[in-house]
């Protein structure tokens, strides 16, 4: 039995699987492999950088080039999904990643380190939009926040244990990070290629291709529709708050503002961490079982909550507990808009949707950082906190008026 096999027959037993579709495991798998590789290569992306002798701006810029070709490429990868189909776009896009980062790690020069970086942000959003656009399609309209949150779990588990194995592997080589996770993607296109091109032989049931004027009329359909606004407003929220700020002005302010030890920035975070992946599969159950509205409207009003937190008690308890908080928001905040893009679509002809939807996230990890950065340089960390507290209160306002999609009379297993 392969590595692959056996990782998938355990996967499958997971009792937040039970009762999906077989993909839905194999995505979790694949979702497993790409962030256990992501978690060990992201802390050694700038520092790998700065040794070619460039500024920490030049440097953070080979993040950026990766986060901006996934938002800009995103269209043109939801338009492939319903062209070529799900497998096709995700497999290659994993392929691109793995290579991209396997010739970064023999980059000499600065700017073949950012080529490749970019290039590597295509085949992410490849990935990312072919497997979303997958996990809709096979699964049950009263399953969906289960799914959406069982493939969650799979980043979730990932991330955890990346930054664990990440550090052993800095160790040996400041480009042995980028080896390694070309080698997990390997595995992840591996898993896409076996188990998903296997299971279809056994269903036999291929997926219809839809043109692009089709898949542009679907995509102006669900722009009509205030769930589908209220989804995307939810996931900017993400983008903006849980990314964007989290990574790149919470770690300032633990250390700027609160005079504490860099460690307790692992400590926040991992406090996120397990509050999330505590509540992930209940998040996916009531999100099948009360409504995705509800979820949204708990999700987004715990992420607006966790920020007050944090700006009123400015110590070392408020910002855990604020942490804390605010993994408890981004359960909801996963399952639930996710639900909603299965609803406004019926699985169909999803890719454009899925794009728009993955693209509200990496607009706001772009833009969050840079507003976010700025407040603090000018008026200081409670005023750049606020803004996430404002785009957070948004998403609880789109929540609130939208109408709920989840299809009545459904019984969930």
């Amino acid at each position: 039995m392969t590595l692959l096999q056996t990782l998938g027959r355990k996967i499958r037993h997971n009792p937040w699987l039970r009762g999906l579709p077989n993909e839905v495991a194999v995505l979790s798998l694949i979702a497993f492999f790409v962030a256990i590789g992501f978690g060990i290569v992201a802390p050694a992306i700038p520092v790998f950088a700065r040794s070619f002798g460039v500024s920490a701006l030049a440097a953070s810029s080979v993040v950026s080039v990766f986060a901006f070709m996934r938002f800009a490429s995103a269209p043109i990868s939801g338009l492939w999904v319903n062209r070529f189909g799900e497998r096709i776009v995700l497999t290659t896009g994993l392929l691109i990643v793995s290579l991209s980062s396997f010739f970064a790690g023999f980059a000499q020069d600065f700017n073949y380190l950012l080529i490749l970086r970019g290039a590597g942000g295509l085949g992410s959003t490849m990935f990312t939009v072919a497997a979303f656009s997958l996990l809709l399609r096979i699964v049950a309209p009263e399953k969906r926040g289960r799914a959406a949150a069982a493939y969650q779990g799979g980043f979730l588990v990932g991330g955890l244990a990346g930054p664990a194995i990440g550090g052993i592997v800095i160790a040996i080589s400041l480009r042995a990070p980028f080896f390694f996770y070309s080698f997990t993607l390997l595995l992840a296109a591996g898993a896409s290629a076996f188990f998903l091109n296997a299971h279809d032989k056994e269903t036999n049931q291929p997926k219809e291709r839809s043109k692009v004027s089709t898949s542009l009329q679907a995509f102006a359909t669900a722009l009509k529709n205030r769930a589908y606004t209220a989804a995307l407003s939810v996931n900017l929220a993400t983008g903006f708050v849980s990314f964007g700020i989290r990574s790149s002005i919470v770690p300032l302010f633990v250390v700027e503002e609160l005079k504490a030890s860099p460690s307790l920035i692992g400590f926040g975070f991992l406090a996120t961490s397990l509050t999330q992946a505590a509540l992930l599969s209940y998040a996916g159950k009531s999100t099948d079982l009360k409504g995705r509205r509800p979820s949204m409207i708990f999700g987004t009003s715990v992420l607006f909550f966790s920020v007050i937190v944090l700006v009123a008690f400015e110590n070392t308890t408020g910002y855990l507990i604020s942490m804390a908080i605010a993994g408890i928001g981004a359960a909801f905040m996963g399952a639930a808009p996710a639900a909603v893009i299965g609803d406004v679509t019926g699985g169909k002809n999803s890719g454009p949707v899925v794009a728009a939807f993955q693209m509200t996230s990496d607009l706001g990890l772009i833009i969050g950082p840079v507003v976010a950065g700025a407040l603090v340089d000018s008026v200081g960390f409670g005023w750049a906190f606020m803004t996430g507290a404002l785009v957070s209160l948004v998403a609880v306002f789109f929540s609130v008026i939208m109408p709920e999609t989840k299809p009545k009379n459904e019984v969930i297993n």
